[in-house]
């Protein structure tokens, strides 16, 4: 296996990691409570949100560098 061919298999991963995490994320403020006014504009994130947070945030990192790469090895 050629490195063209590692880094593929890691920005598909991280492609589809990315999209599951970020769809299982709890939204914050819906578009209703933003216009009127109720809710709260920012709340702490805490325990499993936290972790799960931090996990998108390496996997967008992983998926850009695995982009970046590819785009250098040509």
């Amino acid at each position: 296996m050629d490195i063209t061919a590692i880094l593929t298999t890691i920005t598909f991963v991280s492609a589809i990691l990315l999209i599951i995490l970020v769809l299982l994320q709890q939204r914050g403020a819906s578009l209703g409570a933003g216009l009127s006014g109720s809710g709260e504009l920012y709340t702490e994130r805490r325990g499993l949100e936290k972790s799960m947070f931090n996990v998108t945030v390496v996997v967008a990192v992983v998926f850009i560098v695995s982009i970046l790469a590819i785009l250098i090895t040509g």
